[in-house]
């Protein structure tokens, strides 16, 4: 009697192939067709049974489907064969064992497995996201110590280092477009907009130019201030949470 039928343990509770029961009870119509007729006596879709797919043996998927013992016990008897009666006995034996204390112990201690590796994935996420915080807020840290002003395409750099995809012209564009940097061409182009200064985000640098005709050309840099790289990590750093 063993091995009379594959059964499927992986599922909540076991379960049987209806294409394979279908061969063993040595039924004449085809297989659609007579589990169309077996669905007729009131057998329901995710509770009885369940579609699945398999792969036939030209290559081309054929449909089964999971049929739970209860199920395939009645369908036996509903066919009023011999082979029909054997393979229902064999249902009722496996039943019996499947209800022993050492089965049910058995299912428990794989539940527990189960579970046990669920929260082993999720601690290990929440330690990979933790360590990805931690490294942001040292990053963060870092920056608000520092009294040094800089170009913003080395605000560019230091973003692109710590995970934030920008470069410098993205930046620039980003700033222009949310109102840091003035966008309207002309000589002022890219320097500081009234509330970037009023907040202490830039400050600008200028220099002096000698040209070759004896006049003198001044040069405005701008750059980002400790307290403005600070803002700006910050706010970088909430987009991409």
């Amino acid at each position: 009697m063993n091995n009379l039928i594959k059964i499927n343990y992986e599922t909540e509770q076991p379960t049987v192939s209806a294409r394979e029961l279908h061969e063993k009870l040595n039924i004449e119509s085809n297989f659609t067709t007579w589990f169309k007729r077996m669905c007729e006596y009131g057998f329901l879709e995710g509770k009885d049974f369940f579609p699945k797919m398999e792969e036939s043996t030209g290559g081309r998927p054929s449909k089964d489907f999971d049929i739970s013992i209860r199920t395939a016990k009645e369908i036996c008897m509903i066919q009023r064969s011999e082979e029909g009666r054997v393979i229902r006995n064999y249902f009722l034996d496996l039943e019996d064992a499947w209800n022993t204390p050492e089965q049910i112990m058995a299912r428990a201690l794989k539940m527990a497995d189960a579970e046990m590796e669920r929260l082993k994935a999720d601690n290990q996420y929440l330690i990979a996201d933790n360590k990805r915080m931690r490294s942001k807020e040292i990053f963060a840290d870092a920056v608000a110590t520092s009294h040094t002003s800089i170009l913003i395409g080395d605000l560019a750099k230091l973003l692109k280092q710590n995970g934030i995809e920008t470069g410098q012209k993205r930046l620039f564009e980003w700033m222009r477009e949310n109102g840091y940097l003035i966008k309207r061409k002309g000589s002022d182009w890219n320097m500081p907009t009234q509330k970037a200064m009023e907040l202490g985000l830039f400050e600008v640098k200028e220099s002096t130019v000698n040209n070759p005709d004896g006049s003198v050309r001044i040069n405005r840099t701008t750059k980002v201030t400790g307290k403005g790289q600070q803002y700006f990590v910050n706010k970088f750093l909430k987009r991409v949470e």
